[in-house]
């Protein structure tokens, strides 16, 4: 067994997600699971930068809107009156979904209600900014060979039951 991130490893980590003033936006103390090479929700500059970390190792990942959240799209925002909006969407936080012409479903989120109009924005929080991935590895095990396949992590086989544990 390697104690090193590599493929078809099921990596634990704690993340911080920081702005371009390195102020943090997100934080994330309770850690997550990933399978390493194999989950393709992972962006690939994060793959690619843990590749080799070893526990306890913390990693730093620039991602620029192309590489991580998108860039900006006007076209996922719409504004209207109040009046022309349903009562429940006139308050921040309210969410919607939406479908296309050629059904993909967009989901937004009302982000301001003011000068008696809404707005709701579908765009990632992070869309069009440089953003900052600080990841801390806190265990590495071996990925089953489902975990492999489907690149999905076994909730039941977590990092504290797997008798892999990497200290």
């Amino acid at each position: 067994m390697s104690d090193i991130v590599e493929k078809y490893k099921v990596v634990s980590f704690t993340h911080s997600i920081l702005n371009d003033k390195g102020q943090i936006e997100e934080k994330n103390d309770v850690p997550m699971e990933y399978v390493h090479g194999a989950d393709q929700r992972v962006f690939p500059l994060v793959i690619e930068a843990m590749e080799g970390a070893k526990v306890g190792e913390t990693k730093e990942i620039i991602l620029e809107p192309l590489d991580g959240f998108g860039v900006y799209d006007e076209n996922k925002t719409y504004h209207d009156k109040l009046e022309n909006v349903p009562p429940e969407y006139h308050k921040v936080g309210a969410e919607a979904s939406f479908k296309s012409e050629e059904g993909q479903e967009l989901k937004m989120k009302v982000v301001s209600v003011e000068n008696g109009e809404v707005f709701l924005d579908g765009n990632h929080p992070f869309a069009g900014k440089t953003m900052t991935f600080k990841i801390t590895v806190k265990a590495i095990r071996d990925a089953t060979e489902e975990e492999a396949n489907t690149g999905l992590v076994d909730e039941s086989v977590s990092v504290k039951t797997a008798n892999k544990v990497v200290h």
